[in-house]
């Protein structure tokens, strides 16, 4: 076989196994059960202001 088959196939094998493991790693971040952030840690006073002056200098 050419060097350049070889490298080809061992190109190709890494890159299956990339993508095996990637599926893997998806299913189990997916298989987590998730919940919403907590919104009572978060200020919502500042974020609306910030929004409101950005607003204002465009106007």
């Amino acid at each position: 076989m050419n060097r350049s088959k070889i490298v080809a196939i061992i190109t190709g094998a890494i890159s299956i196994l990339l993508a095996i493991a990637y599926l893997i790693l998806v299913q189990i971040l997916d298989y987590r059960d998730m919940q919403p952030a907590p919104i009572s840690q978060f200020d919502s006073t500042a974020v609306v202001s910030v929004i409101t002056n950005d607003v204002l200098r465009l106007i």
